[in-house]
C-alpha cells in the first residue's frame, strides 16, 4: 500500500524497531532503550529527539521480548462456563477491573461446561505464561493443575470448588440461598414444591438441591421424588420436567428453579397456563422485575464474586502464603410477586 500523503510505501506486518528509532534520532540503541523503559541517564534534548522519532515512526515497545526475558506476562487467565450467560458478564468485568488496577491484562475463554475443554484452555493459558488463573470449573478432577501450581501459577476457583486438589475458592451460599427460597414458598402455604436444577455432577446444583431438601425436612414435609428433576438446562428438558410436575395427578403448586436459564424457561411454561403457580428462581436476570408477576429470586452478587476472587489471586501473586481459603458470600431473597402466589388447589 502506498501512503500518498507522505509519499512513502508502508508494508503491513513490518513494525518499526528500536534500531529504526535510533537511526532517525541519531542516537545509539542503548539510548533508545533507556527512553522507552523510562530509565535515567538521557539528557532532555536527546529524550525529546527520541520521542519525536517514536511518534513519527509509530514505534511500540515489544512486550513479547520483555516477556521472554522476564518470564512473566503481566496477565491473568479467566476460564468461564459460558461467556454468553448473563451471570458471567459482571463477574468477568469485575475480574478485568481488578487486573487492570494491578497493571495486568485479562485473557478469558469459555469451557462450555466441558471438562476436557476446560483443561485444554487452562493448560493453553499456562503455556502462554499467565501469572495466575481464575477458574469456574467444569470438571471435578483438577490434579492436572498440580504441576502448574507447583511452578508458581496462582489459581483461584470461583462458584464451584476445585476437584481433588486443595485450592482457593470463592463461592456464593447456594445451600443457604436455596433453603431460604423454599422456606419462603412454604411460608406462603405451599406443601408440594418442585425443584428443577442443573446437572447433578455440578457443585452448585447439588448444594441447591440440598438446600431444597433441608427446607422441606425442616418444615416436616415429605419430598416426592417426582418433584425433583436435575439435568441439562436446555429449554426442552426444563419444559418437559415442569410440565410433568404441573400435570401430575397431585400437581406441585410451586416451582423452585435452580438457575437463571431454568427460571426463564419456567416463566414461559407458566405463562402458557391458566392456573397461577408460584415460582422462585436462583439467580436474578434481566427483566425479571418487568414480567407479570415479577419474579422472586435468590440473588447472588456476581460482581462481588469476581472482585473477591481476583483480589485473592493478586494477594497470592504478591506473596501471601496462608493455606488455601474458602470464602462463601451471602445471597439475598428478593420478593417481587411470583414467589408470593398462594397455592391453587383443584
Amino acid at each position: 500500500m502506498t501512503d500518498t500523503a507522505q509519499g512513502t510505501s508502508r508494508r503491513y506486518g513490518t513494525r518499526p524497531t528500536m534500531k529504526d528509532v535510533a537511526a532517525r534520532a541519531g542516537v545509539g540503541l542503548k539510548t533508545v532503550s533507556r527512553v522507552v523503559n523510562g530509565e535515567a541517564g538521557v539528557t532532555p534534548d536527546t529524550e525529546r529527539r527520541v520521542q519525536e522519532a517514536i511518534t513519527a515512526l509509530g514505534f511500540r515497545r515489544n512486550d513479547s521480548a520483555r516477556i521472554l526475558r522476564k518470564g512473566r506476562t503481566a496477565s491473568i487467565g479467566l476460564v468461564l462456563e459460558d461467556l454468553a450467560d448473563p451471570f458471567y458478564g459482571p463477574l468477568n468485568r469485575a475480574v478485568e477491573e481488578v487486573a487492570r488496577d494491578h497493571g495486568a491484562l485479562l485473557i478469558n475463554g469459555s469451557s462450555a461446561e466441558d471438562p476436557g475443554r476446560e483443561q485444554e484452555l487452562v493448560l493453553a493459558l499456562c503455556a502462554r505464561r499467565v501469572d495466575g488463573l481464575v477458574v469456574i470449573p467444569a470438571g471435578d478432577d483438577h490434579r492436572y493443575l498440580e504441576p502448574e501450581i507447583a511452578a508458581g501459577i496462582a489459581t483461584v476457583f470461583v462458584d464451584r470448588p476445585a476437584g481433588k486438589i486443595d485450592a482457593d475458592v470463592v463461592l456464593s451460599d447456594s445451600f443457604g440461598g436455596s433453603r431460604d427460597a423454599v422456606a419462603h414458598l412454604i411460608a406462603h402455604g405451599h406443601r408440594r414444591i418442585g425443584f428443577i436444577g442443573d446437572q447433578p455432577r455440578i457443585h452448585t446444583a447439588k448444594e441447591r438441591l440440598r438446600g431444597y431438601r433441608t427446607a422441606m425436612a425442616d418444615a416436616g414435609l415429605p419430598v416426592d421424588e417426582s418433584w425433583v428433576a436435575l439435568g441439562s438446562t436446555a429449554p426442552e428438558r426444563v419444559r418437559a420436567a415442569a410440565t410433568a410436575m404441573l400435570d401430575a395427578p397431585e400437581p406441585v403448586t410451586a416451582l423452585f428453579a435452580g438457575n437463571n436459564r431454568v427460571t426463564v424457561t419456567a416463566v414461559r411454561v407458566l405463562g402458557e397456563r391458566p392456573r397461577p403457580t408460584a415460582l422462585v428462581g436462583f439467580d436474578d436476570f434481566e427483566l425479571a422485575d418487568l414480567v407479570r408477576p415479577a419474579i422472586t429470586v435468590v440473588a447472588q452478587d456476581a460482581a462481588r464474586l469476581g472482585r473477591t476472587a481476583a483480589g485473592l489471586l493478586f494477594r497470592r501473586l504478591e506473596g501471601a502464603a496462608e493455606p488455601p481459603r474458602r470464602l462463601v458470600l451471602p445471597t439475598r431473597l428478593i420478593a417481587r410477586g411470583s414467589g408470593e402466589i398462594p397455592p391453587s388447589e383443584g
